[in-house]
Parts: structure tokens; C-alpha cells; sequence
């Protein structure tokens, strides 16, 4: 069964800091090259980063420096350390396969809210 289950959101201060967890299914997890996606209201949902089975990183340009993506494959889980977070980082934030159609669905997400 594939699975995908995002936590660690949070409410935080600009400038603040929150580490993310995504625990896959080891079917998606040791077969794909994993990336963290997040949607802001009204907005699509859009890739951050993403880090291949070779622990390779690559991150949009508005979080490069802030934001790292790890993974660990002993526990079929990939983690978003997020530093100097700001209002507009605000959003609901999912892990997924990259692609994403190569799985095919979607976990619930967790939230981020960056707010004084």
C-alpha cells in the first residue's frame, strides 16, 4: 500500500526554524527520488527541492540556502530542515515521489504557518 505521512508543522516566528518528516512506503521510498512540494492558498502546489537515491539535492531558488533535504534510508524517511523561515514560506507541505504521478496520490500534509 503506498503511503506517505508528513509532520512537524507548526506555528513560527519569521526567522524560525522547523525540521519535517515524511515516512514513505519502503515501495516508494527506495525506488524514487523523493522531493518536498508545498501549496499556499490559492496557489498550485509547487516542488522545493528533491534529493535522489544518491543523496543528491537539488532546491528551488527561492529556499536554496534555507532550506536541506536528507533522507534516511534505514527508516524510508526524508526530512526538510527549514531555517530563516518567512511569512510567504507559509503553506501546506507534502512529500512525494518526483514525480509525483509516478505514485500517484498524495498524503494529508502538514502545515507551516510563519507568523509573528
Amino acid at each position: 500500500q503506498v503511503q506517505l505521512v508528513e509532520s512537524g508543522g507548526g506555528l513560527v516566528q519569521p526567522g524560525g526554524s522547523l525540521r519535517l518528516s515524511c515516512a514513505a512506503s519502503g515501495s516508494i521510498f527506495s525506488r524514487n527520488v523523493m522531493g518536498w512540494y508545498r501549496q499556499a492558498p490559492g496557489k498550485q502546489r509547487d516542488l522545493l527541492g528533491l534529493i535522489t537515491i544518491d543523496d543528491i539535492t537539488h532546491y528551488k531558488d527561492s529556499v536554496k540556502g534555507r532550506f536541506t533535504i536528507s533522507r534516511d534510508h534505514a527508516k524510508n524517511t526524508v526530512y526538510l530542515q527549514m531555517n530563516s523561515l518567512k511569512p510567504e514560506d507559509t503553506a501546506v507541505y507534502y512529500c512525494n515521489a518526483v514525480p509525483s504521478t509516478s505514485v500517484g496520490s498524495w498524503g494529508q500534509g502538514t502545515q507551516v504557518t510563519v507568523s509573528s
